[in-house]
């Protein structure tokens, strides 16, 4: 009887663990298909802004826009690792039809912070994007000294009079900001399901090599 139920223990165990791995190998194929999808999209032909951009349909499209960069920045912290610690910049853009939409210029160091930026015409390809930065730990802006902690595109664009449509620079042709643009990529986006999968498996092999060892000690009390 011992020896029944553990077998059957072990059985259990190791065909729960191994179906978790399983389920965890699905989905970094799921996760590699969506980042495909994403990285095929962001190297698109750029096009016009819509008219009407929507958060989901139009995330990552890639566009193309002209205008005049306003005089007014919201600065919002970030560090990179090949970059270090500085702020993204983002400034209204004034297009040549008559819209207003936020740029994200990219990167410049703490220093330069309130540096004056060049502010002719600016012809930007970039990348439509809302990012999903704001949780509960997310600190408030600290308006007075125009410090963000993310990019909450809603506050910035009422902050800024603009559309809530953030086009994050990939390149700039006219005036140069004099920024280093952090395009839209998916190296933020997290595929760790291969190491979840392996843990999963290890727990399976883990778990059997108990379950052998509880045979044999069942076994040798039984002699």
């Amino acid at each position: 009887m011992r020896t029944f139920l553990a077998i059957l223990l072990g059985l259990v165990g190791c065909a729960l663990l191994l179906s978790l791995g399983v389920w965890q190998v699905k989905r970094m194929a799921w996760k590699q298909e969506i980042l495909t999808q994403i990285e095929t999209r962001i190297g698109e032909r750029p096009q016009a802004v819509p008219q009407s951009p929507d958060p989901a349909r139009d995330r990552y499209l890639p566009v193309e826009v002209s205008g005049t960069l306003g005089a007014r920045e919201l600065h919002v912290l970030v560090s990179t690792r090949e970059l270090g610690a500085g702020y993204r910049i983002i400034a209204p853009l004034l297009g040549s039809d008559g819209r207003t939409l936020l740029a994200d210029l990219g990167w410049t160091a703490t220093a330069s912070k309130d540096t004056p930026r060049p502010r002719g015409p600016v012809t930007i390809t970039g990348n439509l994007h809302w990012p999903q930065e704001i949780d509960g730990f997310t600190p408030e802006p600290q308006i007075d000294d125009n410090i963000w902690f993310a990019r909450d595109v809603p506050r910035m664009a009422a902050a800024l009079g603009a559309e809530p449509v953030l086009v994050i620079a990939r390149s700039f042709e006219g005036t140069d900001p004099g920024t280093v643009p952090l395009p839209v990529t998916t190296a933020g986006i997290p595929n760790d399901h291969l190491s979840y999968a392996l843990t999963w498996f290890s727990l399976a092999a883990i778990w059997a090599g108990m379950t052998g060892l509880l045979l044999w000690r069942i076994h040798r009390r039984a002699i």
